[in-house]
């Protein structure tokens, strides 16, 4: 990806932001949302950038997909949208995997919603930004791809605890989880379970951004 200008970076949440500073280009978050992603795209092209990543944690729709497996779609989908990710950035960020990511507009929280999403849509994953990443690249002839890990998988219920937990600005409020998890109990087995699945997560990524290096 060798340009007068780097690819920048779109995140969802600071952690992220923490593991793609490896790459060594410019870095913006979204906060976890579609608009979030959509603005921090924007900024990334007033900055003159030569493409976009969209990088960070997906939930599994395909059963087979556990946590910590590496996505790098070739296709997003998003409603009657389909977006076609740039070949040269998919091999640079380890080559294309299988199967599309749908970039929804609303996080898919229970694996009943992620069978029926899955079923009529076909896709191995889903997060919230990568549609709105495609987009923005779209409008301004800018390549673009994706490189996430699976967090949740298909088969995973998400704790309303998990739903409250970001900000606008990426970060994690632990008071919010906590005081959540303290009015339904019942959702700390689950919290737990949620917190082993993001920890492989995040170390797939970091173990990705480490073998691809700079941009």
């Amino acid at each position: 990806m060798v340009s007068e200008y780097p690819v920048g970076v779109v995140v969802g949440l600071e952690a992220e932001a923490r593991i793609a500073r490896n790459f060594g280009v410019p870095i913006e978050v979204g906060g976890g949302r579609a608009e979030g992603a959509a603005a921090a795209s924007s900024r990334l092209v007033a900055r003159g950038v030569s493409g976009l990543i969209s990088f960070g944690l997906a939930g599994g729709l395909d059963p087979a997909l556990i946590p910590g497996a590496m996505l790098v779609p070739a296709t997003v989908l998003f409603e009657a949208d389909r977006w076609d990710a740039d070949a040269a950035m998919l091999q640079r960020l380890g080559g294309p995997t299988p199967g599309t990511l749908y970039g929804g507009g609303e996080v898919v929280a229970s694996a009943q919603a992620k069978a029926a999403l899955h079923a009529r849509t076909g896709a191995v994953a889903v997060d919230l930004e990568s549609a709105a990443v495609a987009r923005t690249a779209r409008q301004h002839g800018l390549p673009f791809a994706v490189l996430r890990a699976v967090c949740d998988g298909a088969a995973r219920d998400l704790p309303r605890a998990a739903l409250v937990a970001l900000d606008g600005a990426g970060r994690i409020g632990m008071w919010r989880v906590i005081l959540a998890a303290l009015s339904r109990p019942g959702q700390l087995p689950d919290l737990i379970r949620l917190g082993g699945d993001a920890a492989r997560a995040r170390h797939a990524l970091v173990t990705r951004a480490r073998a691809i290096g700079r941009l």
